[in-house]
């Protein structure tokens, strides 16, 4: 009886592991100045394209060199801040150079105070990995994936704040 009790226990302890998941190991952390971000490659991002819970996401990509993207950054800031609460998520991933994390990145999130998730997808090998993301997709930024367990819609547009708002509404409803 105690035997089956254990192996209950344990049974019971795995199935909690494996509904509380986290993000995949990245392959590094960048950190200046109290901003972090983590860096993961196409295979371990892709977590973040694949999320099946209750929740919608918004993973927009785009890369501090990229004008319309910096332009519309704050649309997804305001995202982030007004739909916390219902349950929606924006990801940033940053699509800048490797070499450039340390020296515009950091300091970019820094000074825009982002408060989104910033991802940096470090995987030079884009060809490899863009139709992945969306078959449609060029590999053109700013590009946007809004995503929950039930629908997934791509953008290779910018986007303003009523724009992205009535996209996101149409998917959580």
């Amino acid at each position: 009886m105690k035997l089956l009790f254990s192996l209950l226990i344990l049974f019971l302890m795995n199935c909690v592991s494996l509904t509380a998941q986290t993000d995949p190991k990245p392959l590094k952390v960048y950190s200046k100045d109290g901003i972090s971000v983590k860096s993961y490659d196409y295979k371990t991002f892709e977590y973040f394209l694949n999320q099946k819970n209750d929740t919608t996401y918004v993973v927009n990509f785009w890369a501090t060199w990229c004008k319309p993207c910096v332009e519309e950054l704050p649309n997804f800031e305001k995202l982030n801040a007004e739909y916390k609460s219902k349950k929606v998520k924006v990801i940033l991933v940053s699509m800048d150079m490797s070499k450039q994390v340390e020296t515009s990145l950091l300091p970019f999130i820094k000074r825009k105070n982002l408060q989104s998730k910033v991802i940096f997808l470090n995987d030079p090998d884009a060809n490899s990995w863009i139709e992945k993301v969306d078959k449609s997709w060029s590999g053109a930024i700013p590009a946007t994936v809004i995503y929950n367990k039930s629908q997934r819609k791509f953008y290779e547009q910018s986007f303003t704040f009523e724009a992205l708002e009535k996209e996101v509404q149409s998917i959580i409803q």
